[in-house]
């Protein structure tokens, strides 16, 4: 059971080496890198690539471990009393599965994406410690263990947004997804949009990466921000000669697909300004 990559998701050899080497360990897969790196995308396409069924685990900043292994229902229960309907005589018809217990439960090899841990409280990490290095826990409502038929193969994103903690490191194999060079992204923009003008990507993602290396900007434009950039030229018809020359010169165009905040606005604003006024 190895992942080469697949069709739709451009996979780095360093990338690959981990992902397999964390199968191989049995260990969760912990993925940080900037946002828009395919940190999520890549649970989905390994388990496209494996023929794994795919589970989802979505944190917030509210969310705690316990939801991942199963919440009990004692308002409903109680309400069903009151009302004299016989399901409370079985507990069991008030406990919600998560997704970790539907990881266990599966009678096939899963993958199970846990994403954007770093959202949730600190402790949030440490309280799911034994659940996935044992791969089991106990329903205290039944009594009963539930333990993993098979290993599922879990992925764990994190925008580096909290630090973990070092004992939950410990416990998974880590990787960083570096922002992919030129000749990476322009792979990537091929699997998106074959056929697309080769002149156009490359005047695209030479204006991108002097966006992305200009001096003072708060937030860098990510992967998905120069698809969705790229998407828009093409559907504007925009002719790659009107991108030609320095970021610098001028607010790019369509600039509120890569630029997301006023402050970068405005550097770019003042930027074009002062290129202006050295041509007059």
């Amino acid at each position: 059971m190895r992942f080469e990559g697949t069709e739709a998701y451009i996979a780095a050899d360093d990338l690959k080496i981990a992902v397999n080497a964390a199968i191989a360990l049995e260990k969760p897969l912990l993925v940080k890198g900037e946002p828009g790196t395919g940190k999520t995308e890549l649970a989905r396409q390994i388990a496209e690539s494996l023929g794994l069924r795919f589970l989802e685990w979505n944190i917030k900043s509210t969310t705690k471990a316990q939801q991942g292994l199963y919440e009990y229902d004692a308002v409903s229960r109680l309400r069903d009393s009151q009302l004299g309907d016989e399901r409370v005589n079985d507990v069991r018809n008030y406990i919600r599965r998560g997704k970790l217990w539907e990881a266990f439960e599966a009678e096939e090899k899963v993958v199970l994406l846990i994403d954007e841990i770093d959202k949730a409280d600190i402790e949030f990490p440490n309280d799911l410690l034994q659940e996935l290095d044992r791969m089991e826990f106990h329903v205290y409502e039944t009594g009963e263990t539930i333990r993993a038929r098979q290993r599922p193969i879990v992925i764990i994103t994190s925008n580096n947004e909290k630090e973990l903690p070092d004992a939950f490191l410990r416990r998974c194999f880590f990787h960083y997804i570096a922002f992919p060079d030129r000749q990476v992204l322009h792979s990537i923009v091929d699997v998106h949009y074959p056929g697309i003008k080769h002149r156009l990507v490359q005047e695209a993602l030479t204006q991108f990466y002097e966006i992305r290396d200009t001096p003072g900007l708060k937030k860098k434009p990510s992967t998905s921000e120069a698809l969705d950039w790229i998407r828009l030229l093409v559907a504007e018809d925009i002719d790659p000669a009107d991108l030609r020359g320095s970021a610098k010169d001028a607010l790019p165009r369509l600039h509120g697909a890569l630029l997301k905040n006023e402050q970068d606005v405005h550097l770019f604003e003042r930027l074009a300004f002062l290129a202006r006024q050295r041509g007059n």
